[in-house]
């Protein structure tokens, strides 16, 4: 796996928390914490915005997608709302995570609990050409479902 130094700068209510890290060599993300001061419950089908603690500055040519977390969703129904959130190379802020409880019973996000995982990808940038009509291809217009649900 390739390695690119990604700045990043602890809050001050972020103190004490971990930076970012992959769990393991071969994870594709790394773990977001949340930098909350007291314990911040969150009932069915309520949201907000969870601070980080952290800032980065990420090279041209990159952006950070904020994803979920498989056990928190699949155990508690907790997912990012706007998944993937992106965040752009020339954005300086606070890293927040919105994150949503969609199941049954009430969760509490607690100091330094992994909350997300944040992506950093490379993304390219693009010069849109305006034509009369597009190339045909196989599937042509069809979406939502039109290639059907069953394999082969």
């Amino acid at each position: 796996m390739n390695t690119t130094n990604v700045a990043v700068q602890r809050l001050p209510h972020g103190e004490g928390l971990a930076l970012p890290g992959h769990a393991t060599a071969e994870s594709a993300g790394v773990d977001l914490l949340a930098a909350v001061a007291d314990d911040l419950v969150l009932d069915p089908g309520q949201r907000a915005v969870v601070p980080t603690g952290i800032a980065i500055a990420l090279l041209p040519g990159l952006e950070a997608q904020v994803r979920p977390r498989s056990g928190l969703a699949a155990k508690h129904g907790v997912t990012v709302l706007n998944a993937p959130g992106t965040i752009d190379a020339d954005y300086r802020g606070e890293i927040g995570v919105i994150l949503a409880n969609l199941g049954e019973a009430a969760f509490t996000v607690c100091r330094g609990m992994r909350i997300a995982q944040m992506v950093v990808a490379p993304v390219l940038s693009v010069a849109w050409l305006e034509v009369d009509t597009l190339p045909a291809s196989q599937r042509g217009p069809g979406g939502f479902g039109s290639t059907g649900t069953e394999s082969g």
